[in-house]
């Protein structure tokens, strides 16, 4: 059996494309060790186990984007748009295709998309906890100010009361 491209390799090739995790068509084809004409033929034959959720077709702006963010255009002379998989399109895929290596291949694929997931998950979590945590220094920086204030005013010396100038009249007993 053939070694298997790390885990890190599979991460990179996965992109965020109308809020989804999904990997090219091309890198899903390059890891499958297939070419990604041999890909796309298989998918359409099987079309009806592609849902949306599973694949879907670029857009040109969509393509236009991707290649300004690589700068460097990995996609060659393509007649037609690309297709993106999600990561249930990605196992769905490998079953089409149904060689040894694509099997293979999808497991890394799989454990790639988990672990993006995963990062995410705890990221967000990070992020609620930070601010819940500013949430409660803010309410603890007005009480303190007020207790500040409160010192502050208790520190002032009394002020001193004013002698009146002139004579008092006192009644007469």
């Amino acid at each position: 059996m053939n070694q298997p491209l790390p885990e890190i390799t599979v991460d990179n090739l996965i992109i965020e494309i109308r809020g989804q995790k999904v990997i090219l068509d091309s890198d899903l084809a390059t890891l499958y060790e297939v070419e990604t004409r041999t890909l796309n033929q298989a998918i359409k034959r099987n079309i009806d186990r592609f849902p949306l959720d599973f694949m879907f077709q670029l857009t040109n702006k969509e393509l236009t984007i991707l290649k300004s963010q690589f700068v460097i255009s990995r996609w060659g002379g393509r007649r037609k748009l690309p297709y993106v998989f999600t990561e249930h399109g990605a196992i769905m895929a490998a079953s089409v295709l149904n060689s040894p290596k694509a099997v293979e291949m999808s497991v890394y694929v799989v454990r790639a998309f988990v672990k993006l997931r995963t990062l995410a998950l705890q990221y967000k979590e990070l992020t609620d906890k930070l601010s819940k945590i500013e949430e409660r220094l803010g309410e603890h920086d007005t009480a303190i100010m007020e207790i500040v204030n409160a010192i502050r005013q208790l520190m002032e010396p009394p002020k001193p009361k004013k002698k009146e100038i002139g004579f008092k009249l006192e009644p007469n007993n």
